[in-house]
């Protein structure tokens, strides 16, 4: 079976073998990963690992109609990578699959969810335990602490990324789903949530969330690192978003993402397989070096940003900011109650153009 994790990057050099590795370990057998406007030397790494034979990279230099993590895709789609897997995702490389079924692999996973030809990976929000420096170590290793299941608010909390059969079944790729079904297939893509139960039929076509309030990590959870260290926030926030061109993180990224209130180290049973390959890869003389290369950018580029009043406030506040803790059952439903109003208004609202 061909596995294939698509990725676009940017200046992400000191995570990239530890999330290569793992993901090798899981059962990827291809990564196609894009890169774009590279400080801290990751397109040099990628190109290295390309002659190791570990992916493909492609450059994605801009100008971008949509952003460069769209401009990737929609490269993608025409790429050979793509024609060839069985299985696909599109995954970040703040994002770890963990399997929790079987020896841990994709296969375990796909044979647990046959027949299903599309399994929504739900994300699992890894807070930042109060981790205040950026260090060069296993961020599965630092980040143990997460968000519990069935959180319904906020909304993020259940959004998924997919592993989909490529059966000719969606035209496009997606960065949370596959895009542009193909009506004639759609009878043989049954979806699944992470605890492989069965999701109805509107799934096939749209949704990004798994449903409401339940546990969908029975058997996968997308393990979501998207804030680590407060001082990789920082520099996070100056990179910017992957999918679109302009738009920077801020507190309400943070504080929507930031929950600690349970332990979860599923994504142990990989550890003693990603450090052998991590290991191997900085064997190589030429990682090595450009790996540290990545590790002393990002320390300078937080340096250099704590002279900026704006980048000094962010982590100030961060510094003072307690973990999020989720809402009460009553809070929670007060939130749905004023969303299903201001959906209702909003519904009113085009009902009344349509009548003048």
């Amino acid at each position: 079976m061909r596995a294939l994790a698509i990725t676009s990057v940017k200046n992400e050099g000191p995570f990239l073998l530890e999330w290569l590795a793992h993901h090798r370990a899981v059962g990827f057998t291809d990564f196609l990963v894009f890169s774009n406007d590279c400080d801290d030397g990751t397109d040099a790494m990628l190109d290295r690992l390309a002659e190791l034979g570990w992916l493909t990279h492609l450059p994605n230099p801009g100008p971008w109609k949509e952003g460069p993590q769209w401009a990737a895709l929609k490269r993608a789609d025409a790429h050979q990578l793509v024609a060839q897997a069985d299985w696909i995702a599109v995954i970040d490389v703040d994002e770890f699959v963990t399997v929790k079924t079987g020896d841990g692999s994709l296969s375990a996973l796909i044979a647990a969810c046959a027949p299903a030809g599309a399994i929504a990976m739900t994300w699992r929000l890894f807070g930042n335990a109060g981790r205040v420096a950026f260090e060069d170590r296993p961020i599965s290793e630092q980040f143990t602490r997460c968000a519990p299941p069935g959180m319904i608010w906020p909304w993020r909390a259940s959004m998924f990324k997919t592993l989909f059969a490529n059966r000719g079944a969606y035209a496009k790729l997606g960065v949370h789903r596959p895009r542009a079904p193909v009506a004639e297939r759609m009878g043989e893509m049954l979806w699944v949530d992470g605890s492989g139960r069965k999701l109805p039929r509107i799934y096939q076509r749209q949704k990004l969330f798994s449903p409401l309030g339940q546990d969908p990590y029975g058997l996968v959870q997308l393990n979501h690192y998207a804030l680590g260290s407060m001082e990789s926030y920082v520099v996070k926030c100056d990179r910017g978003r992957s999918n679109r061109q302009a738009g920077p993180f801020d507190m309400s990224y943070w504080v929507e993402r930031n929950f600690s209130t349970q332990e979860d180290r599923s994504i142990a049973r990989y550890t003693d397989q990603v450090a052998a390959s991590t290991a191997s890869l900085r064997a190589d003389p030429v990682l090595a070096r450009l790996h540290a290369r990545a590790v002393a950018w990002r320390k300078a580029r937080f340096a250099t940003l704590m002279l900026s009043e704006e980048y000094r406030a962010l982590f100030g506040r961060l510094l003072l900011s307690p973990p999020s803790h989720p809402l009460s059952p009553e809070a929670t439903q007060h939130m749905i109650a004023l969303g299903l109003r201001a959906n209702a208004a909003a519904q009113e609202t085009i009902a009344d153009g349509a009548r003048d």
